[in-house]
């Protein structure tokens, strides 16, 4: 390499005590050979000349140095002066403390210092790429990876076309000089490579590439720029002085280079502005702004304030979205809350009113069976006048017999037990009270209900024949109510079976298990029911009795359903209706 050639002299210089003591009218001058040494000097010979003239006092050598080499030889102070990159310049501004005194121009360049740039060539073949997402998954040469106008300038245009680094399929290092990345690409060890501007033309020009041999990569239109470029310009090559350089010999130096005539269009003027390569290296977080790629929590902020904001923005929505939904669902709660308390209000009116209408439905059923519960009274009534008026006749015969007496009053307190148990059960079916759900066997129900109800079907000469089932499961229910049911049905069997030919056949009242079930029938031997009535059968209001208020059956029907059962009617084939409903078995008892 270059570097090896030229380093171990500037070291030995140093070393016998730098450059303006080994000798004093000497001034060495780093130029970066990124074409090699013989294009270094070609093109700044006459720089060096012209100094040479203007300041006949010292002796201007140059010495041509890779980055690496101008990096260590100005950290060694081998050197007084630097021309190299804008790149390299800024890492050592900001590294070694170097400082631009003129920057080079062009007079065949619309912008005259606005030259350095990067074109991507690839073989010109048809369907190659013509993109930089067109590179993605492809090698790519380049001669250095911290070259400026050879890789970074092309990095930073790649990425903001979402092109990263790591999405090439490989970065082919070539090393200097440039010539060595178009023999890349040439050869097939690279699809692409990087070039500095003007690079390819000034080939073509020489003979060593054909003219239509490659093409260019997303190239891009810069009015007066004589070159075909990938990227945009950034300002020309400093001319940049050592921080241990003599401030008048940098200053000499300096006016010389300004008073310089163009040499083949090329001339030195005033420093320029190297803002766009800091920016070129704040964007790809490298050299002096390196920093920025270590995450911090200011830089993390500062880097995506944009997201912050968003964020900001996102959580401010969230707080408003959950305090109106916070609003909305007290809100909600509280109608809510007014709708359940007014349900809870109407049912408890709707249960009320229920409770009444099912104490008259009793009560009319107890108006019906009146003529029965007075027969039924009678019987122990007469039976305890009987045995007081034969007690009395004994005691005034004056044949006192105690154990006549005893036998007496035992039977007296019998009838009156038998009278006091109807009176009770009487008292007990008509009576107001809350729905109590107890665990009841459905044969003894039936059999108390019907202690009730045969007094009066005997009076009208209607026989009664039970058929209970053994051994059925218990149910949940409340005994008043089932009874309310079954008097119900019992008495509107007994009305129909009143003048019919078959009465005589009368009443049959059977239970039964039915799967998870008990089952209650009531069959008459009536005329049963016509299809008009039967479609009716349940509506409230809806009756065939002449003085009949229609209720009864649609009360027995919300009570079984309430009970978790079923009421319906059945026409029997060999006449008459029977009506059913089923009770729900309890849990335990299921198998």
């Amino acid at each position: 390499m270059l570097r090896s050639l030229v380093l171990p002299f500037l070291i030995l210089a140093a070393a016998a005590g730098g450059p303006t003591q080994a000798r004093a009218d000497t001034v060495r001058i780093a130029v970066l050979a990124f074409q090699g040494s013989e294009r270094a000097a070609k093109d700044f010979e006459p720089t060096l000349a012209y100094l040479g003239r203007a300041l006949p006092q010292h002796r201007f050598e140059m010495v041509p140095l890779d980055p690496d080499g101008i990096e260590q030889a100005v950290q060694a102070h081998t050197v007084d002066f630097v021309v190299t990159n804008p790149g390299d310049y800024v890492d050592l501004e900001a590294g070694q403390g170097v400082t631009r005194l003129a920057t080079l121009e062009s007079s065949d360049h619309a912008v005259p210092t606005d030259t350095v740039g990067s074109t991507v060539i690839v073989p010109n073949r048809p369907g190659h790429p013509t993109r930089f997402q067109d590179l993605a998954h492809r090698r790519l040469a380049v001669v250095s990876d911290d070259a400026f106008g050879g890789w970074r300038v092309i990095w930073r245009e790649m990425v903001e076309s979402g092109v990263e680094p790591e999405h090439l399929q490989a970065l082919v290092v070539t090393g200097f000089p440039m010539e060595s990345v178009i023999e890349a690409v040439r050869s097939g060890r690279a699809a692409a490579g990087v070039l500095r501007t003007c690079l390819l033309e000034e080939e073509i020009a020489e003979g060593r590439v054909r003219p239509d041999e490659f093409a260019v990569v997303a190239e891009r239109t810069q009015p007066g720029f004589p070159c075909r470029l990938s990227s945009r310009l950034y300002p020309d090559w400093p001319f940049a002085r050592l921080a241990g350089t003599p401030p008048e010999l940098a200053k000499a130096v300096t006016a010389s280079l300004l008073t310089m005539p163009a040499v083949d269009g090329r001339a030195w003027t005033a420093p320029q502005d190297y803002t766009t390569v800091h920016a070129l290296f704040r964007e790809l977080k490298i050299g002096p702004y390196a920093y920025l790629a270590h995450t911090t929590v200011s830089g993390f902020v500062r880097g995506h304030w944009q997201w912050f904001v968003v964020a900001a923005l996102a959580v401010l929505w969230w707080v408003f979205h959950v305090v109106r939904v916070e609003t909305l669902v007290r809100r909600r709660t509280a109608e809510l809350t007014r709708a359940i308390e007014g349900r809870e209000a109407a049912e408890r009116v709707a249960r009320q009113h229920r409770e009444e209408r099912d104490q008259f439905s009793r009560l009319g059923i107890l108006g019906e069976m009146a003529s029965n519960i007075a027969h039924e009274l009678n019987q122990p009534l007469a039976a305890i006048t009987n045995y007081a008026e034969g007690i009395t006749r004994v005691i005034d015969a004056g044949r006192v017999d105690p154990a006549f007496i005893r036998n007496g009053a035992r039977g007296i307190a019998g009838q009156a037990e038998r009278a006091g148990v109807i009176i009770r059960r009487i008292r007990g079916f008509v009576r107001r009270r809350e729905v109590k759900l107890e665990h009841l066997s459905v044969n003894e129900v039936v059999r108390e209900t019907l202690a009730l109800f045969e007094g009066q079907a005997l009076l009208r000469g209607v026989p009664l024949s039970v058929q209970l089932a053994e051994g059925l499961p218990r149910i949940a229910a409340d005994q008043i109510e089932v009874e309310q049911v079954l008097l119900n049905l019992l008495q509107n069997a007994l009305d129909v079976m009143e003048g019919s030919p078959n009465k005589a056949l009368g009443i049959t009242v059977a239970t039964r298990r039915t799967e998870d079930n008990v089952e209650v029938a009531v069959r008459d031997h009536g005329s049963g029911l016509t299809p008009e009535v039967q479609a009716h059968l349940f509506d409230p209001f809806f009756t065939t009795k002449p003085q009949g208020l229609g209720l009864g059956l649609s009360i027995c029907r919300t009570i079984v359903e309430s009970h978790g059962g079923h009421l319906w009617a059945t026409n029997e084939p060999e006449g008459g209706l029977s009506m059913r409903f089923t009770l729900p078995v309890l849990a335990e008892d299921t198998p």
